[in-house]
């Protein structure tokens, strides 16, 4: 009778201490949902009602109202910009995702290389683009292809600089052991350095995606071309000689949208390849 007592009992604490984490787990998914709603709608508040209560005309700061007409107005002109810029972003990350790492895999694997050239993507990295953004027009000519190289090139060293720090991070008693078992150099590389580089691999890939969608409005601001195949870049430039604020605050709000969806992808991604083993993604999944 007291072996099934304490067996209940037991079962009992089990079934309690199972409900209270769900418990805790709705309250930090209510708490990280309901925070930002809150603080969205009084900043949508605050913005409808200073332009009414100031008289600030639309063409100076429309209300959220007036750009949401303007971009159901103008969806015709909106969703061909957004595809185009979505289009190029996404080529550009995933150029500077495999240019980036391949770069930074060749140059962790040699000291000579890696001071070599490593100065000369640092170099490149701080020319403003508006400067190099002319000379890629005259070489690949106005359009969708150096829109994506420009595109690259914003998102490129975020790639470079923090997978290269996490190859060069590895373990010295992990690098010892492969060593101790006679490891080749590719072998400790793959086996190693590139695993233990993941979580920083994944931290730039972060930056990057969101860095090549400011690359290709950018770019589109520069190289970008009219006819239907402008992007949001190029609507921008466009609703702002034409004084269509409501419709250039559309274009920026969707591009800022689209950078939030784009990182929480990546964001996904990454969770979903360290969770199972790296500390950083575990506590977010806990």
């Amino acid at each position: 009778m007291t072996s099934q007592t304490a067996t209940t009992n037991r079962r009992k604490l089990v079934v309690e201490s199972s409900v209270t984490d769900k418990k805790k787990a709705r309250g930090k998914v209510k708490g990280t949902i309901i925070g930002p709603i809150i603080a969205l709608v009084i900043f949508l508040s605050l913005w409808q009602s200073i332009p009414v209560v100031f008289d600030i005309k639309p063409f100076i700061l429309p209300k959220p109202t007036d750009v949401l007409q303007a971009a159901i107005d103008d969806w015709h002109l909106l969703w061909p910009a957004i595809q185009i810029t979505v289009t190029e972003s996404i080529i550009g990350f995933v150029i500077s995702a495999i240019v980036g790492v391949g770069i930074s895999i060749l140059l962790a694997s040699s000291r000579i290389l890696e001071v070599s050239l490593y100065p000369y993507a640092v170099i490149l990295q701080t020319i403003p683009v508006v400067a190099i953004a002319p000379i890629i027009v005259i070489w690949f000519g106005s359009g969708f292809n150096s829109i994506v190289i420009i595109s690259f090139l914003i998102g490129f060293f975020p790639v470079v600089s923090n997978t290269l720090m996490g190859l060069n991070s590895v373990d010295k008693n992990m690098g010892d052991l492969f060593t101790l078992y006679n490891a080749s150099k590719w072998q400790t590389m793959w086996k190693l350095r590139i695993p233990a580089a993941m979580p920083y691999m994944m931290s730039g890939l972060k930056i990057s995606c969101t860095l090549a969608i400011v690359g290709a409005i950018t770019g589109e601001f520069i190289a970008g071309i009219g006819g239907g195949r402008g992007g949001l870049g190029y609507a921008i430039t466009v609703a702002a000689v034409q004084l269509k604020t409501p419709y250039l605050f559309a274009c920026a709000i969707t591009g800022a949208i689209f950078g939030i969806g784009f990182y929480l992808l990546v964001s996904s991604a990454s969770r979903f390849m360290l969770k199972s083993w790296h500390e950083s993604a575990m506590k977010v999944e806990k």
